[in-house]
């Protein structure tokens, strides 16, 4: 019988997961179909019941039901709990667990561009202190290798100071207002843009002007559509290395497949599929 499993979120048509998942599903022969649901926020409850009552075995979380949907799992992985949001869901014998794998694919997509022994060295600037800059912060902060220090950067300094003091991993962190981002631009080694400031249709916005960024410096934008924002464009021509959201949202699912099914997708065939479907080509 067709496994199933799916994404919930709130709309979900513009969603790649499917079209990535179910490849990697008959890449690796397993009978498996990765379904979208847009789910109304008044049946959200009833809508998780009837998945489960369809023996769902495993889903994605997307906007808005990060957080709604804890109160409706048997499980929460430690991480998750302290991030405070699950975008992953397992079916583990009937029961079923949340994990946030947001953090850790963002992780392994920026180690493709920086050395794990190096990032130890590394002073990193977080710009934003929502759901995302949360689960890349914590991510962070778990690392064997923690940064020599994270700057979290917030138009509003209060809420990035909560998200630090939240923590429940010891590191060396500072919230600072986004003026004060600017300077710092002349000592950080990775700046991360965790907002949705440039992504399409208001991609003519940038989340910090780059005047100061040093040479060799990586700038990371967790947005994906357009491959290359405006900032990232201005990044390269600064001289710094510019990573794009892709290698996030690639390695944020296969994390969650490999949950899934016990086995590893093959991510360079997501990637081709990804790409393919925001019309370009490596």
């Amino acid at each position: 019988m067709t496994q199933l499993f799916g994404l919930i979120g709130h709309p979900v048509g513009h969603s790649l997961s499917p079209a990535m998942h179910n490849d990697a599903f008959q890449r690796l022969g397993i009978d498996a179909h990765y379904q979208a649901f847009d789910i109304d926020p008044a049946q959200f409850g009833t809508a998780i019941q009837g998945l489960k009552a369809l023996g769902i075995k495993g889903f994605n979380v997307t906007i808005p039901y990060k957080v709604d949907i804890m109160e409706h799992l048997d499980e929460i992985d430690p991480l998750a709990q302290a991030i405070g949001a699950v975008n992953t869901v397992c079916n583990v014998e009937g029961r079923y667990v949340g994990y946030n794998t947001d953090g850790e694919g963002y992780v392994k997509s920026l180690l493709q561009v920086v050395n794990e022994k190096e990032l130890s060295a590394k002073n990193v600037l977080i710009i934003g202190a929502g759901g995302a800059a949360k689960a890349i912060f914590y991510t962070l902060a778990s690392q064997t290798e923690q940064p020599k220090v994270i700057y979290l950067a917030n138009r509003t300094v209060q809420k990035a100071e909560a998200l630090i003091g939240a923590c429940p991993i010891e590191v060396k962190a500072e919230a600072v207002s986004l003026l004060h981002a600017k300077e710092l631009l002349q000592e950080v080694d990775i700046v991360i843009n965790t907002t949705s400031v440039g992504m399409h249709p208001n991609i003519d916005e940038e989340p910090l002007a780059l005047q100061r960024v040093q040479e060799g410096a990586v700038v990371s934008d967790i947005i994906y559509n357009p491959l290359e924002t405006k900032w990232l464009k201005n990044a390269g021509q600064a001289g710094a290395v510019a990573h794009n959201g892709v290698g996030m949202f690639i390695m944020q699912g296969a994390l969650a497949f490999e949950k899934w099914t016990g086995r590893a997708p093959d991510t360079k065939a997501m990637e081709e599929i990804v790409l393919k479907h925001l019309n370009h080509k490596k």
